[in-house]
């Protein structure tokens, strides 16, 4: 074993020392033992126990600690303190700039235990309060954790759109020097709109492929490796992988047809269409007798039996959306005020409504909302809904489902909101059983309009708690209850794969950014195209509804509790 493994062993241990706030003189010296050994100029595994004992700073104590590595691989003090210590904790010491105290803070106060909750509360702004943070550290976090997940290469649809955008716009300038207006598009998971993005797969179709293999090199956004005599392969900054296939432009359209569709749709549609030559992807469609199918459909599930009986759904769009709900302001662990969030609606986005929906006191880490702060709270709306006239501020809350199901507040403080999001934040460790119990308790209680990003997840980071699907789904459409597609790139909960289920059985989606600052609304955008994978419509989605019919509905599930 290597010095520098040693000390790496040691480092971490008191680290971990500290992280359980065991004798400060003990974490000391294994720390500065960590350092010696490092710094050592011969190989320490090549030492007796008893020469060992004798480098400076070791001692008796740790030297021992030292020849148990050197003999097992591992120390039980380690070993030991690491079973008391969750794992993303641990891997949270690897991040530069958050030590042990800055990660008690986390773990202890704050109640995460992992990368991907800590991304998510810095998304939150939910660092910046907390001892010893501030905006700065927040950001450098938040970067490290991106650069760690680019790592996997796995990437969030949202940070692969920018990019994709930028590379496309400047393949569009660049092919300006090609002859014959060459043709340009996107395929893959990504125009489908999957969640998670892998690669990026680019097509071009040219008159003369000599052209542009030849002309290839000048691109200079991105360098394209030739993997065969039509395909390049290139990596973005971050490491996405991006795929270049060339084609001859009469087979443009066949191609980027096969592309875009999982292999289940791409070879029921040709079956229906033929070989081509094709002048659209539209004609595909017509020739196989089809409607036309959109491109987030083409999944293999049911969408070409609809699209035979020109029953497919037609979808949603960002125009259709009216009002935004399920947002935070400064009342608990938002960036802006309350007011700064209605007045960027009604101006910025040209909303209708706003449904404010701060944490509940259970949510303390999130500074939740205790019954005098939401009477102050009511009475703010109801000054800012007489000030922004005709816009409209909704009174609502993101209740926390309590470990029985339970809400947070008691039914005479629930009566007072127009309408209750119900989440899970806490406790998400249970079986599914436990876990789809507790939430269909929750969507029983006549207070709930709203069942929050339903299991719970963070994508690249956080499987949701499992629940059965279809029992709560039922549930909801049993007790009248919304549920939310929570649009954070992050969440994208509930999965599009369960949309078209809920969509039977008649429960509405809401398209809800969780916005935490003005800017979050704009991830309304991403909710939009995972409804749209899901078979999502306008007349289906909650915030679809125009001022005066939401209030309506709000106003009849009141009446009728």
């Amino acid at each position: 074993m290597e010095n520098k493994t040693i000390a790496r062993t040691l480092r971490l241990l008191s680290q971990l020392m500290e992280l359980h706030n065991e004798n400060p003189f003990k974490i000391k010296s294994v720390a500065n033992a960590a350092f010696k050994v490092d710094k050592l100029p011969f190989a320490i595994k090549d030492k007796s126990l008893d020469e060992i004992g004798k480098i400076d700073g070791l001692g008796k104590s740790i030297s021992a600690k030292v020849w148990e590595l050197l003999e097992t691989g591992s120390m039980v003090e380690l070993d030991t303190i690491l079973a008391q210590t969750p794992e993303g904790i641990v891997e949270m010491l690897n991040i530069k700039g958050i030590g042990p105290k800055k990660i008690v803070v986390i773990w202890k106060d704050l109640g995460i235990e992992n990368l991907g909750e800590l991304y998510y509360a810095c998304n939150e702004n939910r660092l910046i309060e907390a001892k010893g943070f501030g905006l700065k550290t927040q950001e450098e976090i938040k970067k490290i954790i991106e650069f760690k997940m680019a790592a996997q290469g796995k990437f969030l649809y949202a940070q692969t759109e920018g990019p994709v955008n930028k590379l496309y716009a400047d393949l569009a300038v660049w092919l300006n020097t090609i002859s014959g207006n060459p043709l340009l598009s996107i395929g893959g998971d990504y125009r489908r709109c999957l969640e998670i993005i892998e690669e990026i797969e680019l097509i071009i179709g040219v008159d003369s492929l000599e052209e542009l293999q030849t002309k290839i090199i000048d691109f200079k956004s991105i360098t394209f490796e030739p993997q065969t005599e039509n395909s390049y392969l290139a990596h973005s900054e971050s490491g996405l992988k991006i795929k270049l296939q060339v084609v001859a432009k009469s087979d443009f359209y066949l191609s980027w047809f096969k592309l875009t569709g999982n292999e289940k749709h791409v070879n029921e549609v040709l079956a229906l269409a033929g070989s081509g030559p094709f002048n659209s992807e539209h004609e595909i469609y017509q020739k196989a007798g089809l409607a036309f199918i959109e491109p987030e459909l083409r999944e293999g599930l049911n969408e070409i039996d609809l699209a035979k009986e020109n029953k497919l759904p037609q979808l949603i769009t960002y125009g259709d959306l009216k009002g935004s709900l399920h947002n935070h302001s400064t009342w608990s662990d938002g960036v802006h005020t309350l007011e700064e969030m209605a007045v960027f609606c009604k101006e910025n986005l040209q909303l209708e409504y706003l449904g404010m929906c701060d944490h509940s006191k259970s949510a303390f880490y999130a500074n939740g909302l205790n019954e005098q702060r939401i009477y102050a709270q009511h009475q703010e709306i109801d000054a800012l809904n007489a000030k922004l006239s005709p816009f409209r501020i909704f009174k609502g809350i993101e209740s926390d489902i309590l470990y029985d199901g339970s809400l947070d507040y008691s039914d005479d403080i629930l009566k007072t909101f127009d309408f209750v999001v119900a989440s899970v934040h806490s406790i998400l460790r249970m079986d599914e059983e436990k876990a789809t119990s507790r939430i269909i308790t929750a969507i029983e209680n006549p207070y709930t309009t709203i069942l929050g990003h339903p299991t719970g997840r963070l994508l690249l980071s956080r499987k949701g708690y499992p629940i059965d699907y279809k029992k709560v789904i039922d549930a909801c459409a049993a007790n009248n209850v919304v549920i939310e597609i929570n649009a954070n790139p992050l969440r994208l909960d509930l999965d599009w794969r369960w949309h078209r289920y809920a969509l039977e059985k008649g429960v509405l989606l809401s398209i809800n950014p969780d916005a935490h600052r003005k800017e979050g609304f704009h991830d309304m955008h991403y909710g939009v195209l995972i409804g749209r994978k899901g078979g999502l419509t306008p007349k289906q989605c909650l915030n679809s509804y125009s001022l005066s019919e939401i209030t309506a509905l709000f106003e009849s599930r009141i009446k009728n509790i």
